[in-house]
């Protein structure tokens, strides 16, 4: 079954959910690889690993270093980034048409990323959504970070509304089990990041969906459980 109504509160991933990002990880990485005269990495080796975070994407530019090296370019990957950030990237298609329907619906929603919080606030504005995000939650914002479901229960106490009555959508495993540890109902974005062997059907969202369109409906949601009555 699914809902017939709009859920109360929504929570989204970013990178790889709401925003298609991966070409402006591909030009980051094409300037460290410039850099140091190696030949830029291609869109098709980059995409896959986006929102399993920086240390995968630098493994997929970088895949003859060891660890060690490869982790010390995080703080130049991240500078490089922040100064072309959303120069290459935008919203994956239905996505602009998806929150304007939340926002007529009088839906609170809100952000919830690994992305270090300085990072994400940045893209908040390109969009018009500094005014229309009732919370952003970073990867650095809290103690724990997804899978760990702090992230989530502390958002959806940011815009007062219960867990469950809350949808997480991201479009990777870590988002789901998030969701799941968080009492919160979940939404797999198909159109987003994976590697080959990634099977979200494994992951057991309460909705998985292959487009943003479809969450221009209410129907679209997952059915969410019934409120317990007041006494």
């Amino acid at each position: 079954m699914t809902a017939m109504r709009f859920p109360p509160g929504v929570l989204f991933d970013l990178d790889g959910t709401l925003l298609d990002s991966a070409p402006d990880f591909v030009a980051t990485a094409g300037d460290m690889l410039a850099a140091r005269g190696r030949p830029a990495v291609s869109l098709e080796v980059l995409r896959p690993v986006v929102s399993k975070g920086a240390r995968a994407m630098l493994a997929a530019a970088f895949p003859d270093l060891p660890d060690e090296q490869r982790d010390a370019l995080i703080p130049e990957f991240l500078q490089r980034y922040e100064a072309l950030i959303g120069q290459h990237a935008q919203l994956f298609d239905g996505v602009a048409a998806m929150l304007g329907a939340l926002d007529a619906a009088g839906v609170r929603w809100g952000i919830v990323t690994n992305k270090p919080e300085y990072l994400a606030r940045l893209i908040l504005p390109q969009h018009g959504w500094d005014a229309r995000c009732a919370v952003l939650v970073g990867g650095d914002s809290l103690p724990q970070r997804k899978p760990h479901p702090l992230p989530l229960l502390h958002a959806a106490e940011a815009i007062g509304i219960a867990p469950s009555q809350c949808v997480y959508v991201g479009d990777d495993e870590r988002d789901i089990i998030a969701a799941r540890a968080a009492g919160m109902p979940s939404v797999a974005a198909l159109w987003g990041y994976r590697l080959a062997h990634d099977d979200p059907a494994s992951w057991n969202a309460d909705v998985a969906l292959d487009d943003a369109r479809a969450l221009q409906q209410a129907d679209g949601w997952p059915t969410l459980p019934a409120l317990p009555d007041k006494l």
